[in-house]
């Protein structure tokens, strides 16, 4: 063979340069790392979308952004590139298996994994009960799992492909601008994600963490509750309450949440923010009282509530201390009803728990739930129509216009945005900002909704059994909200006396209710127990009639708030 040619075949079975020249790999290994960036994100942010809805998509999107970033920068190290592609296909799958998690526990009871109902069932179940439930349900288990399985897979391919360094004589090439300001852009954001604690907890790690923790707790706290509750009922009954009425009664009790009079028309508000409640009370005329100057000693639910119900004296859940106001009114013969909008474990294992029936429609905990107060209203009617009893007392527990105010009233439900109105002009002249001014009319909104939801109540009420049979309402919030009246914010507040300006209004079929000047006394929310106690026909032990606000003989006593009041006659 001549030497030429000899040289032409051995050049011919070597690899050609051209395809490991790094010129021309570098696009090669770019397109690549894009699209493995994409198809992994896009995998990621469908999983995200199953179990998250709204903003907080947008919120794990960016908590789950810096590794998968990663993808499309270069490494020259094999070995690197498989430690990568292992630690964002595990980083990939937590946030999957936590919304796959969530997308279930969704579509099949329309529920959040830390709502009482799912925390209560985990709290309440053993591993026997757990394989039982697994038997039945398996089906959607398994398709849930190839669900989460089908995009392990996806993720884990387009993860091999993330962006490998060419070889060290290839040209640095520089992204554009715009992309790399995109992902600096990204990366702050992600900053910002985690070091902001309401970002950072719902984190798949932080939450199912935090999860497990409130489990344990549960657990801890059911052991004490329930010898709480046995004990307050044993005291109730050797206090041997009586009822004072005969025949047959039915009592409401409306609780809500973050209602401050001040924006109510009922209480001379400029918005016709409560025209329903305004059209009972002029056809209920002095049968009627709406108590104008109500106060809650509380800027927060929880202590609102103990204070309620133990009327208003300190508690320390023995049967030493006041007894529970539901136990007093089981022990006297009253069949009680607890029918709550809130998702609180606390005030169920707290208060709820002492009733005959719960009924826990709100299955998703805090601010972001949105289950309307309107969703009681079948349930409160079932109760109303139980034949089981003669004495019943009625529990209602409203969410009101609790943060967030645009989550209180129906889509496209707010006749006061933008609305160029007296208050409106008078929020400018205050100088509130633009945000305040928005919240307020999302307040203004939620109250008029609120006004719908009540009313009804009281409608229901007014209606129900036999004419001559006796019926009382009582409607109350556990405390104020601010939004823009002393100052220019929004939310709860206790550090101005917007946060426990509350509305009070009393209905009752039969028997006298305040009128005239007795309607303007200062009332306490703290000594609540004493007028419903009064309402229900209870006479036990216990009474204070100076602090039943019904009662000839009320007095009434400041109450120590931590802010300064100029007064509450006003």
């Amino acid at each position: 063979m001549p030497q030429g040619a000899g040289q032409n075949s051995a050049a011919f079975d070597s690899p050609t340069p051209r395809l490991t020249h790094p010129h021309t790999d570098a696009p090669r290994h770019h397109s690549s790392a894009l699209l493995a960036f994409g198809v992994v994100s896009a995998t990621l942010l469908a999983l995200i979308a199953l179990g998250h809805d709204g903003r907080r998509i947008a919120q794990l999107a960016v908590l789950a952004a810096p590794p998968v970033l990663w993808l499309l920068w270069p490494l020259h190290s094999a070995r690197l590139r498989r430690w990568r592609t292992a630690l964002v296909w595990l980083w990939v799958m937590g946030f999957g298996l936590d919304a796959v998690v969530r997308a279930y526990l969704l579509d099949t009871y329309q529920a959040a994994p830390d709502s009482a109902m799912v925390l209560g069932a985990a709290a309440n179940t053993n591993a026997r009960e757990s394989a039982e439930y697994l038997r039945m349900h398996w089906r959607s288990a398994v398709v849930w799992s190839a669900a989460l399985a089908a995009a392990g897979v996806l993720a884990g391919l387009f993860a091999r492909r993330g962006a490998a360094a060419v070889a060290s004589a290839a040209p640095r090439a520089r992204r554009p601008f715009w992309a790399r300001s995109l992902l600096l852009l990204i990366l702050l954001a992600a900053c910002v994600a985690y070091v902001s604690k309401p970002w950072r907890r719902l984190h798949p790690a932080v939450f199912w963490t935090q999860w497990s923790q409130s489990l344990q707790a549960q657990r801890a706290a059911w052991a004490g509750q329930q010898e709480t509750r046995d004990a307050q009922m044993a005291q109730a009954r050797q206090i041997a309450p009586v009822i004072s009425r005969e025949g047959p009664s039915t009592v409401v009790l409306v609780i809500t949440d973050s209602i401050n009079r001040d924006n109510m028309g009922l209480y001379g508000y400029g918005r016709p923010t409560t025209p329903r409640l305004q059209a009972h009370k002029a056809q209920e005329g002095d049968r009627m009282a709406v108590l104008q100057n109500a106060w809650s000693v509380d800027a927060s639910t929880l202590p609102a509530l103990r204070n309620m119900f133990h009327f208003g004296q300190p508690s320390n859940g023995n049967a030493g201390g006041p007894p529970h106001l539901l136990a007093l009114a089981r022990a006297a013969g009253y069949k009680v009803w607890w029918i709550s909008n809130h998702d609180d474990l606390a005030i169920e294992q707290e208060h709820a728990r002492y009733a005959d029936v719960v009924d826990m429609v709100n299955r998703t905990p805090g601010r972001a739930s949105a289950s309307l107060d309107g969703e009681i209203l079948d349930c409160v009617q079932e109760a109303f129509a139980d034949t089981s009893t003669e004495r019943k007392l009625i529990v209602v527990h409203l969410m009101g216009a609790h943060p967030h105010y645009s989550l209180r009233f129906p889509e496209n439900a707010n006749p006061f945005d933008d609305r160029v109105d007296a208050v409106e002009n008078g929020l400018v002249k205050d100088g509130r900002s633009a945000l305040v001014r928005h919240f307020r009319h999302e307040y203004d909104a939620a109250l008029l909704y609120h006004d719908f939801v009540v009313s009804e109540l009281l409608q229901q009420t007014r209606s129900t059994g036999r004419p001559d049979d006796y019926r009382a309402w009582m409607y109350l919030s556990d405390h104020g909200q601010e939004v823009g009246h002393g100052s220019d914010r929004a939310g709860h507040s206790p550090a101005t006396a917007s946060g426990y300006r509350i509305p009070t209004v009393v209905w009752r079929n039969r028997e006298a209710l305040p009128t005239g000047a007795a309607t303007q006394q200062p009332f306490r929310a703290d000594w609540a127990g004493w007028s419903l106690m009064d309402l229900l026909g209870i006479r036990w032990s216990g009474q204070k009639a100076e602090r039943n606000v019904l009662s000839e003989a009320y007095q009434w006593q400041a109450p120590e708030i931590p802010v300064a009041v100029e007064s509450f006659s006003r």
